[in-house]
């Protein structure tokens, strides 16, 4: 186990270098319509869990503007997506700037997506096993109903990954990613752009 956790970390950091040098036209191209169309930030940062519950900044492209109403609070989601922002939520392009993540170490390619940093006092023990791997650019909950699922499948989910691991499982992770990503499947959370906030593990999230 020790030797594929290895074999795991030098792939994570052997992908993630290579896909930032070859990918660089693209995520530069993408910076500067997210600049021009969304504003600043370009790439946003926000307080995930990690390993060992250990928090740490997630990055991501920018895909709402900051629009807000006569009262000074942020609109809806719906209503701050752009065009091109929905673009990059349904392919993917969004999560680009995580490649930093694996290559700091933050995160893998493969295992549990982190999720936001105030949530893990909300976990229960079972829940609380998903930070016993390092968090993942896609995961087991991805390549099986991403957004569509409701928060107790996916906790389901990535448990059964903790438990489940291993090098051969994260293989097939990835080439169903591929799949899942070409045909942006579960991008959105029912008519939701993003998933309902999780409050609890004895609260009704159903979709």
């Amino acid at each position: 186990m020790v030797l594929e956790r290895a074999i795991k970390r030098i792939f994570d950091v052997f992908v993630a270098a290579t896909a930032l040098v070859f990918l660089s036209p693209i995520l530069m191209l993408i910076a500067i319509v997210v600049r021009l169309q969304l504003g600043t930030p370009v790439v946003f940062r926000q307080a995930r869990g990690g390993l060992g519950s250990r928090g740490f900044n997630f990055f991501k492209f920018r895909t709402m503007t900051d629009a807000r109403d006569e009262l000074g609070e942020l609109l809806p989601d719906y209503l701050r997506i752009t065009g091109f922002g929905r673009m990059l939520r349904a392919s993917s392009l969004d999560e680009l700037p995580q490649l930093w993540n694996v290559l700091m170490g933050d995160m893998s390619l493969i295992g549990p997506r982190p999720l936001l940093a105030e949530y893990i006092s909300l976990y229960n023990t079972a829940q609380k096993r998903r930070h016993d791997v390092p968090p993942g650019m896609t995961g087991w909950a991805q390549v099986n109903g991403r957004n569509a699922l409701s928060w107790d499948e996916k906790f389901a989910l990535d448990v059964w990954y903790v438990e489940h691991w291993s090098l051969r499982l994260d293989c097939l992770i990835l080439w169903r990613t591929l799949g899942v990503a070409l045909a942006r499947q579960g991008v959105d959370q029912g008519s939701e752009i993003t998933m309902p906030k999780f409050t609890g593990p004895f609260s009704d999230h159903t979709r």
